[in-house]
């Protein structure tokens, strides 16, 4: 059985922040699908660790980019349309508990303007 890493996440009009808090992680594997699906799985002291969800809108899966550093991976990805979503995944109602908002990287939509 699998668990869920903790996913932090923030937003700007072209481009979404998703960090997965795992340090130390083995065999990281990420797939991005342009209609916006992200999976992601990586082990930790053996553990399997797991995320499938599909995200709000469209990604450009080529201009996204990932860093893998030893406390977290870091998520770039890239919108297909450069508007703000109004949730980040998909599905409606409350976001999974393993889903955090980054108020380290949060900005309201009126205040991206000003950066």
């Amino acid at each position: 059985m699998s668990r869920h890493p903790t996913i932090k996440w923030a937003q700007r009009s072209d481009k979404i922040f998703l960090t997965v808090d795992l340090p130390d992680a083995d065999d990281v594997k990420l797939k991005l699908e342009p209609q916006g699906r992200f999976v992601f799985s990586a082990t930790k002291d053996g553990i399997p660790y797991e995320v499938d969800v599909e995200l709000y809108d469209k990604i450009n899966a080529e201009e996204s980019k990932v860093n893998n550093g030893v406390r977290n991976i870091v998520y770039v990805i890239k919108k297909t349309e450069s508007k703000w979503w109004d949730r980040l995944l998909k599905q409606e109602g409350k976001p999974p508990v393993f889903f955090k908002v980054d108020w380290d990287k949060w900005i309201d939509e009126d205040d991206e303007k000003g950066i």
